[in-house]
């Protein structure tokens, strides 16, 4: 066998997203692109804004020495600067310079967040759906992702989360706007949730930290905003891409930052860094360093999403499905009309619609459709929604 049992393992359990750009290429290769409607990648249609461009020519051109020599593990002090002035004001907290690493994207930010606090064995906790590739983070650094179940409308399920925590519990991860759901958890929840990580962290005796996986923050939509979690819990850790705001997701730039109210903040950190640094990023790509450290704030036109989700959802209500109207980010993850959703995947394929099944994000009975792709794909991809209704219905 060429990999590892492991790696097989993974191979098979992270397939479904795999399999559908193959059939999607399959179908393409068949028919033609424009006959097939691929909802199945959450890749990024819009341009970057105009300023990534001319902030990325000026990084180019520029002649200072030492441009793209190492720097210091965490990223340059002006960038890490620059992004702590912008959190500060989104999370309502001072945020210092020293106190934000610059990353290999949000993963790369979670991946080095879990390296520093789990020990073998560590529990961390996600509500579900959930992003796939946490499980494989979690293994990564010898931890266990424990799943818990959220509510219909797929809000936290404080219940089930104060439930599941435990003395092996070591963090939990939530995202906000969701992937796959949209859903964006609300003031009261994580007020509620950093209640009860306090406690159980008291109870436990360690500290549970709260991880906030936040690349969709500025995909919002209805006049909406995703509320801070510094304010909601001390011990908490944001991490931030800007693969989706500004629509670099190949560029692999993000960042983290922890809450200045966070206890043995300075061990933390000095952990995380050398982290960056052991699991091979070293650092973050310096010119995308000076280039975001330029365009805090800065984001693609929110509302080509907004219409999007509008005209979307809108077609599938009318078509019959039962689905929750997403509050970011930009995918819908409407209910099966039949139990076995692969089933029903297959008969979307049947009329060259893809998407993803639910299972493969912790939320078996429903399908995850991204949006991010031109009106014309949507609308013309209604009838065959319908008629896959249809047939399921029988």
């Amino acid at each position: 066998m060429a990999v590892s049992t492991k790696i097989k393992g993974f191979m098979e359990k992270s397939s479904w997203i795999r399999k559908m750009f193959e059939e999607g290429a399959k179908l393409k290769a068949e028919h033609g692109a424009d006959k097939v409607f691929d909802f199945s990648l959450g890749n990024p249609i819009m341009s970057p804004p105009g300023s990534f461009k001319a902030n990325l020519l000026q990084a180019v051109e520029s002649t200072e020495p030492g441009n793209h020599a190492y720097m210091p593990n965490s990223g340059y002090p002006h960038v890490r600067k620059s992004v702590a002035q912008y959190v500060s004001k989104e999370q309502g907290k001072q945020v210092d310079e020293d106190h934000v690493i610059m990353t290999c994207g949000a993963a790369g930010a979670i991946n080095i967040i879990l390296k520093a606090i789990l020990d073998p064995g560590d529990e961390v906790i996600t509500p579900t759906p959930f992003f796939v590739e946490y499980s494989f983070y979690a293994d990564n650094h010898a931890g266990i992702l424990k799943t818990v179940k959220s509510n219909p409308d797929f809000t936290l399920d404080l219940g089930v989360i104060e439930e599941a925590i435990n003395e092996k519990t070591k963090a939990v991860i939530i995202n906000s706007p969701n992937n796959p759901t949209g859903q964006i958890y609300s003031k009261e929840s994580l007020d509620g949730l950093g209640a009860i990580l306090r406690e159980k962290s008291k109870q436990h005796g360690h500290t549970i930290y709260l991880i906030s996986d936040e690349p969709y923050r500025k995909l919002i939509f209805d006049g909406l905003s995703v509320p801070s979690i510094f304010t909601a819990y001390d011990e908490s850790i944001v991490a931030a891409s800007y693969s989706k705001d500004i629509s670099i997701p190949g560029e692999r730039i993000g960042f983290l930052a922890l809450s200045p109210d966070a206890s043995n903040k300075e061990e933390l950190m000095a952990g995380m860094t050398l982290a960056n640094r052991i699991l091979g990023f070293v650092n973050a790509p310096a010119l995308m360093q000076r280039v975001v450290g330029c365009m805090q704030g800065d984001c693609v036109d929110v509302s080509v999403y907004e219409r999007n989700r509008d005209l979307f959802f809108d077609g599938l209500v009318d078509a019959g499905y039962d689905v929750v109207k997403p509050k970011g980010a930009f995918y819908l993850f409407p209910k099966s009309p039949v139990e076995d959703e692969v089933g029903f995947v297959s008969l979307l394929q049947e009329e060259l619609i893809l998407a993803v099944p639910g299972r493969g994000f912790g939320g078996p009975g429903h399908f995850r459709l991204a949006f991010c792709v031109d009106d014309k794909t949507i609308i013309n991809s209604m009838p065959g929604f319908k008629r896959a209704l249809e047939k399921a219905r029988g």
